[in-house]
């Protein structure tokens, strides 16, 4: 899952940086409310390229991570049906 996120981020920058370029190389020279319009595109595609790459999929399992304190995942397991052994 890891990689397909992180795949798909690249993917959405580049076409960002790819419209931010063709916008003012190539556009602007037919029409410049074209090229500004292409930049507002480009702008928008960032933060919702941050919220792909940051999502947590079906298959990460964060809260199985232990938290550090003993007795709250101690605690935890006994809530989720878990059995850890003791440490001694």
């Amino acid at each position: 899952m890891y990689a397909r996120r992180r795949h798909v981020y690249f993917a959405m920058m580049g076409t960002c940086l790819t419209l931010f370029v063709l916008a003012w190389a190539v556009v602007r020279l037919w029409s410049v409310p074209v090229a500004v319009g292409m930049c507002v595109i480009a702008m928008l595609i960032p933060p919702f390229a941050a919220v792909v790459a940051n999502r947590r999929g079906p298959d990460d399992r964060w809260w199985d991570d232990p938290s550090g304190d003993p007795q709250s995942d101690e605690w935890w397991d006994e809530l989720d049906g878990k059995k850890r052994p003791r440490p001694r």
